[in-house]
């Protein structure tokens, strides 16, 4: 057995550099961090399966707007503009709440909706897909396994009139290796995470949900409602392997801590 995880792991390695390796080193223009949304849990355990019973943890959830040569591509899609309606929040797993809407953000720093040229969210829970509709032209780029992947109850994740480009694998949004979706299914079965290329920042790997927390990360813990732990645990080896040949920023989609340390919009990174 541990002959076969090192196997993976050199694996798991040599993807990363084909992905260093296979596309451009563009660089994107602004990266925006826009806040869609914070909540709070009373039993973390559920994210990890085991541990931290009980205890509460704050959560966020951001939108990130990059500015490109060739147009603006909207990375997650936040629990949605309407919970600005409800100020007490909505009940669930999770208590979301939302300070400022979307929209609002956007106009602040002069971008209009339909600017937008592309959107792209890690994966279909509702606190990533909350905006989809509100950017109907907008190309829609998810994975194909997410794509179709039905509803509980059955029927399509999104709007079947929604312009969409389904997405097998890794995909190079502008052609310039500039910002790149990687496949890292496990969380849902079309899960898929960001890797930015900024002049002067540098490289940010958005994780989406494929980690929830650092101490997630740091334990390579996994969600009892993951719908694959094996592609779970594959899926952040090969972050971590991409970050390592990359010498990426790891940025961990809810991780209160980190997104507090982050430059909110109308600042921004370059």
């Amino acid at each position: 057995m541990r002959r076969l995880y090192v196997i993976l792991l050199v694996a798991l390695a040599l993807a990363a550099a084909s992905v260093s390796n296979a596309f451009a080193q563009g660089t994107a223009d602004r990266l925006y961090v826009l806040d869609c949304g914070h909540g709070d849990t009373a039993d973390l355990s559920r994210w990890s399966p085991g541990m931290n019973v009980n205890r509460k943890l704050d959560f966020v959830t951001n939108c990130y707007l990059i500015r490109h040569a060739k147009g603006y591509l909207l990375w997650e899609l936040g629990i949605g503009d309407h919970f600005a309606k409800i100020p007490e929040g909505r009940p669930g797993p999770i208590h979301w709440r939302l300070r400022r809407t979307l929209a609002s953000q956007l106009d602040e720093i002069g971008v209009k909706i339909s600017d937008v040229t592309f959107i792209a969210a890690s994966h279909t829970h509702n606190d990533h897909i909350g905006n989809v509709n509100l950017f109907p032209q907008a190309m829609l780029l998810a994975q194909k396994g997410e794509y179709q992947w039905p509803l509980p109850q059955g029927g399509p994740r999104f709007n079947p009139a929604h312009p969409v480009t389904q997405i097998e694998g890794d995909h190079d949004v502008f052609g310039d290796g500039s910002a790149v979706l990687l496949a890292t299914p496990g969380h849902t079965p079309g899960h898929q995470s960001l890797l930015l290329r900024l002049k002067n920042t540098g490289a940010i790997l958005f994780t989406g949900d494929a980690v929830h927390f650092q101490e997630n990360w740091d334990f390579r813990r996994v969600p009892s409602f993951n719908t694959n732990r094996e592609q779970s645990l594959q899926s952040m080896e090969r972050i971590a392997a991409i970050v390592a040949s990359t010498k990426a920023q790891l940025w961990i989609h809810h991780d209160k801590a980190l997104a507090d340390k982050q430059k909110k919009s109308p600042a921004f990174y370059d």
